[in-house]
Parts: structure tokens; sequence; C-alpha cells
């Protein structure tokens, strides 16, 4: 069949390929090309059917209109213009471009070197030019029809105050669950199928933060080691969902597997990596955006625009400064949220989206306030990892409202504290109330923090009681990759073993450690496999380790601490003076909200705080009544973290209170089981207690 571009002159405003209803129309971005060629392949994508050059530009936008095209058709870009890498310019159209707009990519990207846009081996390396033609190898996009049955789906719009948020990997949770059917395991229906579903949900869970399912292919240095991208964050198209998470060729599946969420009351956030791209740096492939327009796309260094400029370790930076390219990522953000239906992102390394053009990091940049006023974006879920490789990277604390951010301070001192460490009171007390020294500004609320114990990247809950060291060696690096500082200890024994007093301790402490989480100020994140003490075999950096590494372990979860997480989690969920909207200083008239004891009793003072060797801190929290109920206590609670021996507690009168019943005893096995307390009680060593007044 041939085609043609219609003489019908039109502009539409979208980028992408949009299927009109009669016809496909093609848009995409180029400010210095000088042609840039449509490419319609067969439906497998293996032959090249037609090649027209877009016919219309404006405003740095190439487009045309192919009448009788629909839904299906595959397709892809070739970019005419200069090759003058010292320039930034890196055109050659012996190169097939994927679309950045493609919603979704078809095939699988079969490294070769025709892939790259210089010889590889060549004497003046990527100085050099390649004419042979990459789409042989090269993924391709393919038109879709947006329609989907949303009949009954909403957003759920969570408040911060009542989420607990589960990092998870889509093919990670499933592949070896043993109630997810063997056809849906690793996928998006596998992941929303009924077994995980009601995981989730029994264990209160009420938004997953899934690992970047954008699509991104497989590194090649990874596939020649027998490994491959496990993680995903090698980002290539911001439009489309990754095919291997897909049991079909139908992006509905991701459609799927967010209404059902949906269904059960759980909010979906997405991890995404918007500050690089998979094709690496000056002397990586050319596969999108470094063919379509290198001087546009990537931040290059300002003494040689030969070099890209890098500031997250990866080769390349995005550059979001440029105004086209901020807006395709606003334009992938509201396409998540308008067609897709999700409730919120997570960013990967964004300290580097608030690089302004002259690199430093600014919260009143571009990209912030872009998110800031647009009315889609502004009322979903937005967190931030608050740093990036590059200087002045480490920004915890410094991304505005309403960012939310990722605080491994939180991680390191939880850590540290029960671990034994010197001198972590006064640290400690800061990560339970909400990390005021860091987020107590600009009117920023006592939900900025987002609380972690463990995440993707590092030890497991499991592996940070159980390993002093990394063991990273299945990575191929020879155990240098990896963090080395992970406040760890392997409490006797490095690795698995069959004493029962290790393990006893190891359970204990993974108790503590939970505890911690969920009655600390601020919003919890639990990495998924945790609340079933998953391992990774001591391994903190699985981003290659697609197998059962990587994978979840559901056969030898322990169910008693599931059981206690769940119960942890409910338990967070009946106290509101857990999770108070603002941060608590103790200062003012009415009832106390919030005050510090040491263990017999007295106040915390000066001298108390800087005890280096004191290992045990009383924390009462209150949430007292506003409007109608001004000055009424609704809920409080007396929590005791005791991360030392055991010692005679002596429990304080508070706000009248003189009677206290434990609710929470970390140190028993039915950590749960009410009990009165006595006016002085025994705290057993390294505990959590909880106690509310006596009914």
């Amino acid at each position: 069949m041939t085609f043609s571009f219609s003489e019908l002159d039109f502009l539409k405003p979208e980028l992408g390929a949009e299927f009109t209803g009669d016809g496909v129309h093609f848009a995409v971005f180029s400010a210095h090309a000088e042609q840039v060629d449509l490419c319609l392949f067969s439906p497998d994508g293996k032959e090249e059917t037609a090649r027209m050059p877009l016919p219309k530009r404006e405003g740095d936008i190439w487009s045309g209109y192919v009448a009788g095209l629909g839904p299906g058709t595959v397709y892809g870009y070739r970019a005419h213009g200069l090759y003058e890498p010292s320039a930034g310019h890196r055109f050659n159209p012996n190169k097939l471009l994927l679309d950045p707009y493609a919603k979704q990519v078809i095939g699988e990207l079969a490294w070769d070197d025709a892939l790259y846009g210089y010889r590889i081996g060549a004497a003046e390396a990527d100085l050099s030019f390649d004419e042979r033609d990459s789409a042989p190898f090269m993924v391709k996009g393919v038109v879709q029809d947006p329609t989907f049955d949303w009949d009954g789906d909403q957003a759920i719009r969570r408040p911060w105050t009542d989420t607990i948020i589960y990092e998870a990997h889509v093919r990670g949770m499933t592949m070896l669950h043993p109630d997810v059917p063997d056809e849906l395991r690793g996928t998006f229906l596998g992941m929303c199928s009924d077994p995980i579903i009601d995981h989730l949900t029994k264990l209160g869970i009420t938004a997953v933060e899934v690992l970047p399912i954008q699509y991104f292919p497989d590194d090649r240095y990874l596939l020649d080691k027998g490994l491959r991208n496990y993680w995903g964050y090698q980002t290539l198209g911001f439009f489309a969902p990754q095919p291997r998470f897909m049991s079909g060729d139908r992006i509905t599946e991701f459609k799927t597997m967010v209404k059902r969420f949906h269904a059960a009351g759980i909010e979906v956030i997405m991890d995404v990596v918007y500050n690089h791209t998979a094709e690496g740096s000056e002397r990586g492939p050319t596969l999108s955006f470094r063919g379509l327009d290198n001087l546009s796309y990537y931040r290059l260094s300002p003494e040689d625009k030969r070099h890209s400029y890098d500031t997250t370790g990866t080769g390349n930076t995005l550059n979001v400064a440029h105004p086209m390219v901020l807006r395709m990522v606003l334009d992938s953000l509201r396409y998540w949220v308008g067609v897709m239906h999700v409730d919120g992102f997570r960013f990967d390394l964004a300290s580097t989206l608030g690089r302004t053009r002259h690199v430093e990091f600014d919260r009143d940049g571009g990209f912030f306030d872009a998110i800031r006023q647009d009315p889609v974006l502004a009322g979903v879920k937005l967190i931030a990892e608050p740093w990036d490789v590059g200087d002045g990277g480490y920004q915890v604390g410094g991304f505005p409202h309403p960012f939310r951010e990722w605080n491994d301070k939180y991680r390191d001192d939880v850590r540290r504290y029960w671990k034994g460490d010197e001198g972590m009171i006064a640290n400690v007390s800061q990560r339970l109330t909400g990390s005021a020294v860091q987020f107590n500004h600009s009117d920023r609320g006592a939900t900025a923090s987002i609380n972690l114990l463990s995440a993707h990247d590092g030890f497991t809950l499991a592996d940070t009681v159980s390993y002093d060291g990394k063991h990273n060696e299945a990575n191929g690096e020879d155990n240098q990759d990896g963090h080395s500082a992970n406040h760890s200890h392997n409490m006797g024994w490095e690795g698995p073993t069959d004493d029962d007093g290790i393990n006893a301790a190891r359970a204990r402490r993974r108790r503590n450690m939970m505890a911690t989480l969920l009655l600390s100020q601020g919003v919890p994140m639990i990495l998924g496999g945790d609340e079933i003490a998953n391992s990774q075999g001591g391994n903190n950096n699985a981003y290659c380790q697609d197998n059962e590494i990587g994978w979840t372990d559901w056969s030898g979860r322990d169910d008693s601490f599931l059981d206690f997480c769940g119960r942890m989690i409910a338990f967070r969920k009946e106290h509101g003076c857990l999770r108070p909207e603002r941060f608590l200083n103790g200062e003012g008239d009415g009832p106390t909200e919030i005050a510090w004891f040491r263990e017999d009793g007295a106040p915390m003072d000066e001298e108390a705080w800087g005890q280096a060797g004191r290992r045990i801190v009383v924390l009462y929290l209150a949430k007292v009544g506003t409007n109608g109920e001004v000055g009424k206590v609704l809920d409080q609670l007396l929590l005791v973290f005791n991360a030392g021996g055991e010692c005679e507690l002596r429990l304080p009168s508070v706000n009248g209170v003189e009677a206290w019943e434990r609710v929470l005893d970390t140190g028993a096995q039915a950590s749960f089981d009410p009990a009165a307390a006595e006016a002085t009680v025994k705290a057993p060593g390294e505990c959590v207690l909880a106690f509310q007044p006596a009914s």
C-alpha cells in the first residue's frame, strides 16, 4: 500500500502520533534538524514500507497527516542535519529514531554497532560517522487508540496523613508468588491479580509505588555479562509502558492494573526517570533524542559541546531547562495522570530537575514552577528523590511544596540507633517527629518527609539485621558497586544461620525498626517484601538481578512478622496523634501536644540529650481538637524507644493522665496484648513500648 501526506494544512497542538478517526497526525520537535522523515513499517516492525519527509514545520515542530492510517501503525523517524559533534550536533539519517512521544513500543532492542551514530573502534571515536542502517535492530513506536472503559474509576486523592506507601517491582513482586497464575507472573495483570491485592489490602497499604514501568532497554554491558536491567532506571520512552510487563501486546493491561488497584482503595504512584535517558554519554547509541536534536534534549559541556554534562552518573543529563524538553516531561506526566489515571510520581534523582541553565539547583526553577501551576499535576502525589551526583546535588529538605521527599537521614539514623551507635538519641528524636530541622520551613507540613527503613537501592530490612557487609558478587563488579555505609549489623553471624538466639534477636530488631517507622510522624514507606522478611542474600544493589536474588521470595515468608506489620499499620491508622498535618513544637497554651521524658519520668533536659551513652527515650504525643473541640485531647500515646538493656521505667503524668495501659511491646511475641501498667514497670532490653490512658 502506498501512503502519502494529506494536503490538508493544519497543525494539531499535540506532539506524537495521534489517531483522529480517519488517519494519523504525526508531530515531533527538532530545533536544529534540516529534514525529518517519517518511516512506516510492517506490523511486525521488520520491513520499512514507506519513508516520507514531514511536510510542515512551525515553531520547530515538524508534522504531517496521513489519511487512512489507524491504531497499530508501526513507525519511527530519521533526522537530517549537521553531524558536527564539537558543536553539539549528531544528526545521522541512517539511524532510526524512536518517537519521544510513542505511546507503545514494539520489538526488542538488539544491540549492534549499527545503533551508534559513529563507527565503533574508529580512531576518531565519536567524531566519526557510521552509515549503516539501524532499523533492523531498533524498537519502533505504535499508534494507539486511547479509548478504554474507565467506568466507575475515580481518583482516590487520599490525604498524605493517611498514606502508607509500599514500594514494589512489577516482576519482582509476582514472579515467585505461588498463587499468581503462571501466565500473569511478571506482568501488570499479575500485579493486580487477586493474591497480590488481597495481600496489600490485608496489610493495610494505601499506595503502591512501582519501580520504573516506562519503556527502558537492557544495557549492552549487562547483556554481555548474562544480566539485564532489572530496576529500569534507563528510560527511553516516557509515554510507553514497558513491554515485558505486558502479557499481551496492549497497553490497556496497565490501565486495568490501575483500575483494579483503585477499586481496592489503593493509589498507584509511578517511579519516573526524567533526569537522563538510556542513550548514555556522547559515546552511547543514537536511539531517539540524540538523533532528533542532541543540542536541545541534553545538557552538554559548556567547555566542549562534544561531551555530555553528567549530573546523574549515567553519562547524560536531560535538559529540562529547554522549554520544549520541559514540555515533553510535563506532557508525559499529564498523559500518565489523564489517560492512564495514575495518582502520583516519585522522581528519580530529582535534584537534576531543579538545575537551571546555570546548572545550580534552584527550588524556584522552571520545572517546579511549571508543576505547581499545572491544574492536573498540582493535585497528585509528588515525591522527590532529593539528590543527584552533581555539585550541590544533596538537597534533602530543599524542595518546594507540594513535593514530599525521600528522607535518607531517617533511614540511616534509625538503623544506627537500633544498631547501638552512641549519641543517637537527639537524631532519632528528630526522625520520630517528622525531621523538622530539614522540613519545617516555607509552610511545609509534617508529611513532607517520606520515612523509610529500606528501599530497592540498598539492603532489605531482613538483610540490614543479617549482614555486616554487602555481597554483590553476582553483579560481576568484584563487589565494588553499591553502598558501603549500610549501618547494618549481622547480630553475630554473617547471613543465614540455624542459631535460634540470633534469629530471635534479628526478628526482634525487625519488629523494633518497623514499629519505629509506623510510630513516626511523616509518611511511612515499606519496601515490598520487608513485611515477610524477604532477603536478597546481602546484595544491596540488585539493579541487574532479574532473578531469584531480586524477586520477592514468598516461600520463606515470615507469617508472624507479616501479622505484626499489619497490626502496626492498623495501630497507626487508629491514632491520629501519630499523623499530624503540622509540626508539633510543645509550645503554646492548652494541653501538651508533645513532650520528651527520661526513663525515670523526669523531662528530658540538655544534659540528658547530650549523653552519648543514652539508649532510651520516652515520647508523649497528643492530638488536640480544633474548631468546636478546641483544647480537647482527642488521642494520646506514650511511646518508649529502648535500644539498650532492661531498665526500670517510671511512667510520667501528662495532661492529667495518671494511669496507663500498655498496648504494644515489641519485646514480646504477643506484641499487642493489652496489659495494665504500674506506675513503675520493667522495660525489656531492645524494645518499643506504647501506652494509652487506662480505660
